[in-house]
């Protein structure tokens, strides 16, 4: 379909609480599938929501194979995840860097719980229910977290840990967020 403009930190749509979906197997929703998936392919992203691409509807896509600005991480299958629901499963949590299309060229060291079970639906109504921990679940509450209106550095407990990703990292070929 298209690679869209990414709305960067600053524009109100990312602020807002996404409506929820409400007619599965649409062409509409299969078109803004199409176009996430193009835009999260263009920006090498691990994932992006709807939102970031100025739709507020409750829709994130995410999975992570080779990806060069995530070149250590697990990998994480493909997943259209709509209307999910997120529960912990424990109250393990850990810090790990984070980075944002919505934030370009900056990382930050966010808290997220570990152990983690989503819940939602993929484009044709089929219900999707995992329980994941590590990478996965980090990226599942980034991406959710568009949804309610929040961006990672939100979440920063010490932003003596969030900057520009080539002032944190300048020895390491990091792609630009």
């Amino acid at each position: 379909m298209a690679i869209k403009t990414v709305l960067r930190m600053g524009d109100p749509i990312l602020l807002q609480r996404a409506l929820p979906v409400e007619s599965f197997d649409t062409p509409e929703l299969h078109a803004l599938i199409q176009d996430m998936e193009d835009t999260m392919a263009h920006m090498d992203g691990a994932g992006i929501a709807a939102p970031q691409i100025g739709v507020s509807l409750r829709v994130v896509i995410f999975g992570v194979g080779k990806n060069p600005r995530y070149p250590d991480a697990e990998q994480v299958p493909y997943t259209v995840l709509i209307n999910p629901i997120l529960s912990q499963v424990d109250n393990e949590m850990d810090e790990g860097w984070e980075g944002c299309l919505s934030v370009p060229g900056m990382r930050g060291v966010v808290p997220r719980f570990t152990n983690l079970r989503y819940t939602g639906f993929d484009q044709y109504g089929n219900v999707i229910d995992r329980t994941v921990s590590g990478f996965h679940a980090r990226v599942v509450q980034h991406e959710c977290d568009h949804l309610d209106g929040i961006l990672y550095p939100m979440r920063i407990e010490d932003l003596r840990t969030f900057g520009f990703t080539d002032v944190l990292f300048p020895d390491m070929d990091i792609a630009d967020d």
